[in-house]
């Protein structure tokens, strides 16, 4: 942050934010009796205080509560069925937040990555700065960038954390100039190539009352792999485990021996209920993927790890590189959850007691009061956009799942990918006999219930940019046969193979996933058909696929060696023409079969 101004009140802002706990009482009955208090008579500090630990991640600008299936939390219950509740939205948020924080003088508010980019029409129609001014309202202290933050580029990555209005846009209300975060974002492990410097602030020191937790913010160090190339432009990103080690022992030099890493790197619980016990035994319990190792690598110095990226809700130990377990938590996406975590600061050591670290996840309920701060932001900004968002494209007969669908092929992957190759098929747009389509670019569900006034059935242009928001230039590129196998393969085998990214296929293009299989040979060779034909490996094909796919992105490096490129109209243009040429009123558009692939279980 520039201005000190702004430094001092952020601070004021957390002692008055600083917050509350549901486990107080089982640390301190937990502790040896007589050490949450070693004062001796009168003007004696306790030797212990709470800190409380509040943390979210990957909110991409869900400033209203996300609709369908994606805005739904899993709960078990008891009796071991699973329950499915509403969550999200910032009004509830900010009241969630703020109830947590009373009786906690003192509190943190931490985020991992992907506030903005990917987000709905109301914050990405304005480059997400409505986004930015709700986490200013919410009291965020600190956050890590996400590979999201990127997508724009890293000169409006500094907009959004300096402010200034947006270079090409201007200002969005008159005679208002966009303030920019007052919180840090923290990027130590994204540096500029040419000067090898740190692009934004590698950490923050949070103080209070003498006591201080120090902050390490990074990305995935596989980023440039799922971001354009435009988004990354200039910037080097380096080995997480390295980076927060090195600033740990910085921070450590320094005096500050309480250390939080906020990580925007995930894994996947064995379940995808938020309140599961992700420590328990059983065999095939717990977590895996990437950020196990990464956790195992980070130094002893720091005392736990908020992490992002994987959408799942968990709050695990890991042992770290001494055997000693420590807390990495994630709440789920969209604002649905909340991480309560209870760091106990010993005034001796400057450091946190790690065994009685205490943390859970919260559901954001829909059913809690609504902040009005945050209410009337909602209601500024959608003024500003409701000439653009009411418009309507078209009209389904019931809810089309993407985002909230959990199988390989969803319904509307099957639209998007259909929508692309109609487009592109006549031979003056590029002539494509097949489109891909990534399944992370599908961003919601398309709901059959009206999100507004426009009656039930009717897809606006908000919801179908909510569904698109990147709009990404579509190309059509020659491949041949053996590419196209190739490619498909690359959804479950190297980079993909722990967790696959299955494509979704446009009409006519079939084959079948065999799962119990592993790596390439997941994908049966023998079976992919177009059009009820075998591939043929030596003849060439015209395919469509965004920008993003045609550069090789998710890694499908077969997909980036297409050559004889056309770039077509954008993502979200093609979704919306073919929404106007396949529905009407009195007959919407039906949720598609899933009969593409084939999978095997």
């Amino acid at each position: 942050m520039s201005a000190t101004p702004q430094k001092n009140r952020a601070t004021r802002r957390v002692l008055a934010a600083a917050a509350g706990l549901a486990t107080v009482g089982a640390l301190v009955a937990a502790m040896p009796a007589g050490a949450h208090d070693r004062g001796h008579g009168h003007g004696h500090k306790p030797r212990t205080v709470d800190v409380q630990l509040l943390s979210f991640n990957d909110l991409h600008g869900n400033l209203e509560p996300p609709a369908g299936s994606a805005g739904n939390v899993s709960e078990t219950q008891p009796d071991g069925t699973v329950k499915a509740i509403p969550a999200g939205g910032v009004e509830y948020l900010a009241t969630s937040l703020r109830t947590a924080r009373k009786g906690n003088p003192y509190s943190v508010t931490a985020a991992g990555g992907d506030m903005v980019g990917a987000s709905p029409l109301l914050s990405g129609l304005f480059h997400d700065e409505p986004t930015i001014e709700a986490l200013n309202g919410l009291d965020l202290d600190v956050t890590a960038v996400g590979n999201h933050e990127f997508d724009e580029g890293a000169a409006e990555l500094a907009r959004l954390q300096n402010g200034g209005c947006h270079p090409v846009e201007g200002c969005y209300e008159k005679g208002k100039k966009f303030k920019g975060a007052d919180f840090p974002y923290l990027a130590a492990n994204v540096t500029k190539e040419k000067t090898g410097r740190p692009l934004l602030k590698p950490y923050t020191v949070w103080k209070k009352n003498g006591v201080k937790i120090g902050f390490i913010g990074v990305t995935l160090e596989g980023t440039p792999d799922i971001v354009t190339a435009n988004g990354v432009k200039g910037l080097k990103f380096h080995d997480e485990v390295e980076t927060i080690n090195k600033y740990a022992r910085e921070l450590d030099r320094k005096g500050v021996k309480s250390i939080v890493a906020l990580i925007h790197e995930g894994g996947a619980p064995a379940s995808t209920s938020y309140n599961y016990d992700c420590d328990s035994p059983g065999a095939g319990d717990g977590i895996s993927g990437p950020i196990v190792d990464i956790a195992k690598g980070i130094t002893p110095k720091v005392d736990a790890l908020v992490t992002g990226h994987t959408h799942q809700a968990y709050v695990c130990t890991v042992p770290d590189p001494s055997g000693k377990p420590r807390m990495v938590t994630s709440a789920s996406s969209f604002g649905k959850l909340y991480t309560d975590t209870t760091l106990t600061y010993d005034r001796r050591t400057k450091d946190i007691v790690r065994t009685s670290v205490k943390s859970a996840n919260h559901v954001v309920t829909r059913d809690q009061a609504k902040a009005t701060d945050m209410t009337r932001l909602i209601d500024r900004w959608n003024k500003l956009a409701a000439p653009i968002a009411s418009k309507p494209q078209g009209w389904i007969s019931a809810d089309i799942n993407g985002r909230g669908s959990t199988a390989p092929e969803k319904p509307l992957g099957n639209v998007i990918a259909d929508a692309q190759l109609e487009g592109l098929a006549p031979a003056d747009k590029g002539g494509a006999e097949v489109a891909f389509m990534n399944p992370g670019g599908i961003r919601a569900d398309l709901v059959h219930k009206a999100s507004g006034s426009e009656g039930d059935g009717v897809v606006t242009y908000g919801e179908a940019f909510t569904v698109q928001p990147f709009t990404n230039m579509m190309n059509v590129v020659d491949l041949t046969g053996a590419q196209l196998v190739t490619a498909l393969q690359q959804q479950v085998s190297g980079s993909n193979q722990a967790s696959p990214k299955i494509l979704q296929v446009s009409k006519g293009l079939t084959y079948t996933l065999d799962l119990t299989k592993s790596g390439a040979d997941r994908v049966v060779a023998d079976t992919i058909k177009l059009n009820g034909e075998a591939i043929d490996p030596a003849r060439t094909y015209r395919v469509a696929m965004n920008e993003f796919l045609a550069g090789g992105g998710d890694g499908f490096a077969a997909l980036g060696e297409g050559t004889n490129k056309l770039v077509g109209a954008s993502d979200l243009d093609l979704f919306n023409a073919y929404l106007a040429a396949h529905s009407t009123a009195a007959a919407p558009l039906a949720p598609p079969a899933t009969d593409r692939i084939t999978v095997i279980q």
